[in-house]
């Protein structure tokens, strides 16, 4: 037993050498690096980033190997699993004007970026300031959301940096990361003790929600990505930034108000004068930009209307009195005695032979 154990460590020790390597090439953090931004990007990818008239046709990380144990397939089924979750405990907004717009945005931005995969896209009812992607294209985004943005391109904006998560496979990266520390337990295996890798983590794609809290490098590079759809859909890419920063001021100046708006995906200073600069050098001016619409102000309108009736539904079920019906007494002439719970009235028939009043 201990010859074969021994046999074996160096193997193990390989392994692990080779795996840990795969894990640091893959969860490297772009952003941590001294070389400018535009740079690493270039490095990090198999093909440039910056090439804005190839958006589409990109390999942005969803490329399967060590840094991606997932198919795309693989990635919808586990993207649809957690979507049914999402709509069962999640109020969702049913309007279909609201709804219609929204997923048309979405769409729209959708078509120029580099996604590898069709978006279904709905409407949450919640006041939280946020939106959400789930792998495979299960796109939510809250009416908090669209009751903060001042404009059409906000709203794009924070959709597209959502979409540039899809895009480049960031839960699926993310998750292979996690699976890829849960290496060390391969020692385990050889030595005979323990539970066999392959079942304790290969048995199923679930994992929690949290799994959308993304490393500061993916939240990087979907800022880099989303501005570039934002531009190339013709929305004005400073409203990206825009957004962000009126957030942070508001969290300022009311602390509490916004806890949990993107907790998710927290706005650094240095990224947003990342994203800045990333704009300034990388996206060449254009003579107009869309920034925003009527339909726009007539759907946040709507929402904010249905809202409100919404609220003041929920006061109004809040302050109905409650009725409370009384317990009967027995009656003292139906010769039972009894209270059996029953309020319906009594029926008392008259004797037999007995004649009605005149």
């Amino acid at each position: 037993m201990n010859q074969r154990v021994g046999s074996a460590v160096p193997v193990v020790f390989l392994l692990l050498f080779c795996l840990f390597s795969a894990w640091a090439w893959a969860g490297s953090d772009p952003a941590s690096s001294d070389t400018p931004p535009l740079h690493r990007v270039k490095v990090y990818h198999d093909r440039s980033l910056r090439d804005l008239d190839a958006i589409g046709n990109r390999n942005v990380g969803c490329g399967r190997g060590l840094g991606n144990w997932y198919s795309i397939e693989g990635q919808i089924r586990m993207g649809k699993e957690y979507s049914q979750q999402v709509e069962q405990t999640a109020k969702m907004v049913k309007d279909p004007v609201i709804t219609e717009y929204i997923n048309r945005i979405g769409q729209n931005l959708v078509r120029n970026s580099d996604s590898p995969v069709p978006f279904t896209i709905r409407v949450i009812d919640s006041d939280d300031v946020n939106a959400f992607a789930l792998p495979g294209g299960f796109f939510y985004v809250n009416s908090g959301l669209i009751l903060a943005a001042d404009n059409e391109a906000e709203l794009a904006g924070v959709m597209a940096h959502e979409i540039a998560h899809v895009a480049a496979c960031h839960a699926a990266r993310e998750n292979t990361r996690g699976q890829l520390m849960n290496l060390a337990s391969i020692p385990l295996i050889f030595v005979g003790g323990g539970i066999g890798y392959a079942a304790q983590n290969l048995a199923g794609l679930a994992f929690p929600m949290t799994f959308l809290k993304f490393s500061r490098g993916f939240e990087t590079e979907a800022d880099f990505l989303g501005v570039q759809y934002l531009y190339k859909t013709g929305y004005d890419p400073q409203a990206f930034t825009a957004f962000f920063e009126k957030v942070q001021a508001l969290e300022k100046k009311k602390p509490g108000t916004l806890a949990k708006a993107f907790d998710t995906h927290p706005q650094t200073p240095d990224r947003m004068s990342r994203s800045q600069r990333e704009i300034q050098t990388l996206l060449p001016p254009e003579p107009e930009y869309k920034l925003d619409s009527s339909e726009f102000q007539d759907v946040k309108a709507r929402l904010a209307e249905l809202e409100n009736r919404h609220k003041v539904n929920d006061q109004k079920e809040g302050n109905r009195p409650t009725l409370r019906r009384g317990t009967s007494k027995p009656d003292a002439t139906s010769g039972t005695g009894k209270d059996n719970g029953d309020d319906r009235p009594t029926l008392k028939r008259r004797p037999v032979g007995d004649q009605a009043p005149q």
